[in-house]
């Protein structure tokens, strides 16, 4: 049984194989283990159905040309010709697959009509949350109005000048003072009782 299958296919594909490739070939098909399709090929040699060749180490075998008819130069060229136009047409589609697939994953990657209404219904949910936020803060009463605003940056800004220049005078005041001082600016300060920004971990922030 297993020697017929492997002459029939040795006939049918009419090339070379080597038991590895014949076992290869049949073995998801036919569950031939190799040392079966071993023994088949080499009976079916043996019994002059294929041929042999030998090439080093390996065995190549073939079907028996001589069972099929003589080819003319004229079926050659029919055929090369023939190769070569299924060739473009192997080309030509393996072209279209590529295409059709490139398509294929741009489809997979879109939404769906069904996500794409699901999806405008809640950016629309999501706008009515904002418009109804963005009334409410219309209506509010506590507005500041950018008169007032302006007011308090300037304030602010005079503020921060006036913090920088006292914590100036300070500084300059302290420096003087720690010249003739006979202890260190730490104990100085411990014992006036004078509390700086850096201890209160405070900065003068920019205007």
């Amino acid at each position: 049984m297993c020697a017929d299958i492997i002459l029939a296919y040795l006939n049918e594909k009419n090339r070379p194989y080597s038991a590895q490739d014949v076992f290869g070939n049949l073995q998801k098909e036919h569950g031939f283990g190799k040392t079966a399709v071993v023994k088949a090929l080499e009976y079916l040699a043996q019994e002059g159905k294929i041929k042999e060749k030998v090439y080093g180490k390996q065995k190549i075998y073939f079907a028996d040309q001589s069972q099929f008819p003589d080819v003319s130069d004229s079926d050659l060229r029919d055929m090369d010709s023939r190769i070569a136009d299924l060739s473009g047409q192997v080309q030509s589609a393996s072209h279209s697959c590529r295409q059709l697939d490139a398509e294929l994953k741009e489809l997979l990657s879109s939404l769906t009509t069904a996500e794409m209404m699901s999806k405008i219904q809640e950016l629309k949910a999501e706008c009515d949350r904002y418009r109804e936020r963005l009334l409410k803060i219309k209506s509010a009463a506590n507005h500041v109005t950018p008169e007032e605003r302006e007011k308090v940056y300037k304030q602010r800004s005079l503020y921060v000048k006036e913090w920088k220049k006292r914590k100036r005078l300070a500084t300059d005041m302290m420096g003087a003072v720690l010249e003739g001082y006979p202890k260190s600016k730490k104990q100085f300060l411990e014992e006036v009782g004078v509390e700086t920004d850096e201890d209160h971990k405070v900065t003068v922030p920019n205007i």
